[in-house]
């Protein structure tokens, strides 16, 4: 089974599917995915930018896989070229070859030595936060009642996760001259930085707020940006952010709060630039029975089940659309987006047995 799992997984890491720029076609990795699964049914969308989805269905299955085939760039770190597949004692390291291409080499073996039904959904635009495909696919009537979503969780099923908002603020200020008394109140950069110190001393209060072995909300200030040079009253300042909340953490409530740590006047805008839900899609005692319908499918299926994880997936998307979901796939999520990424052989082997055994049932 190995032989076979490394190359499907050769071939996968050798077509550039990079994301950015993602210059994705509906040919290339889509034409060998659809020759690797002969007996199944193709559809194949695009989606523009780059952006396309495979769906690949053999008899009438309720359950769909999930796989997504971009990468991130390859970082400066790397030591050799990373769409050459390295197989080492006890590991094969390339792009994308731990998030998640190792999954779909897997689940390409598994399917060639299965019968049962199978839905298996590819998608390329999972790395840039864009979420074209699975949208649009949930969007349809596909008549799928649970998920399995691939990402890297040692080969256990994550049953939640948090969720991933990216932000925008932006503050306003009275130009003049650094000279003046009053730069200390009119300055938008400073109106920024009093902000930013509010947001941080009201994040570290929320760590007593826990879900499922997760606790309070982690929140990132990724870039401050603004004013005109240093002995100007700066105008006008940006702070791009992001949060990650708990699934019973609504959102709105938590926009609100920043907002209202925001002096009347100082805030010019306040925006939301994505939004990707928590696993499961859900708040308060809602969350709870969500949780236990994926807890009841993954024990159904004979998975070991492994602790809540802080990074997002696109598993909080079907479960919002009423899926039970869960994350499974072989891997560490440390050895993602890193140089001279690997994924453990042992775990490749023991998630396409597991993928077989699905699928026969």
């Amino acid at each position: 089974m190995l032989s076979a799992i490394l190359k499907h997984l050769e071939a996968l890491v050798g077509f550039d599917t990079r994301n950015p720029p993602r210059a994705i076609g509906t040919g290339g990795i889509f034409d060998y995915l659809q020759n690797a699964l002969p007996g199944f049914r193709h559809e194949v969308v695009d989606h523009g930018d780059g952006a396309v989805s495979l769906l690949s269905v053999r008899g009438a299955p309720r359950r769909v896989f999930n796989f997504h085939l971009d990468t991130v760039p390859a970082s400066a770190g790397w030591s050799r070229d990373p769409l050459k597949l390295l197989v080492t004692a006890d590991r094969a390291s390339g792009l994308g070859a731990c998030d998640i291409k190792g999954a779909a080499a897997a689940m390409l073996v598994a399917a060639e030595r299965s019968r049962g039904p199978l839905a298996l959904l590819f998608s390329s635009d999972e790395e840039a936060n864009d979420a074209r495909c699975i949208k649009a696919f949930l969007d349809t009537d596909h008549g799928y009642t649970q998920a399995i979503v691939a990402e890297p969780t040692n080969a256990h099923a994550v049953l939640s996760h948090r969720g991933l908002v990216s932000a925008a603020a932006t503050f306003s200020g009275i130009a003049g001259h650094g000279s003046e008394a009053r730069a200390l109140d009119d300055n938008a950069v400073h109106r920024a930085v009093h902000w930013a110190e509010r947001a941080l001393a009201h994040a570290r209060l929320l760590e007593s707020q826990s879900f499922d072995g997760l606790s309070g909300i982690r929140l990132n200030l990724g870039r401050i940006e603004g004013g005109i040079k240093g002995n100007v009253i700066a105008p006008s300042c940006e702070i791009r952010f992001g949060f990650r909340p708990l699934p019973s953490q609504p959102v709105d409530g938590i926009f609100a709060l920043l907002r209202n740590l925001v002096p009347p006047g100082h805030l010019a805008g306040l925006e939301q630039l994505f939004h990707g839900p928590s696993l499961p899609a859900a708040t308060g005692m809602q969350a709870e029975s969500r949780l236990q319908g994926a807890r009841e499918l993954a024990s159904g299926l004979g998975l070991p089940i492994g602790p809540a994880v802080n990074f997002w997936t696109e598993a909080s998307l079907f479960s919002q659309a009423g899926l039970d979901a869960i994350v499974y796939g072989p891997g560490d999520i440390a050895q993602a987006h890193s140089a001279d990424e690997w994924v453990s052989l042992e775990q490749l082997e023991n998630v396409a047995a597991n993928y077989q055994r699905m699928t026969d049932e």
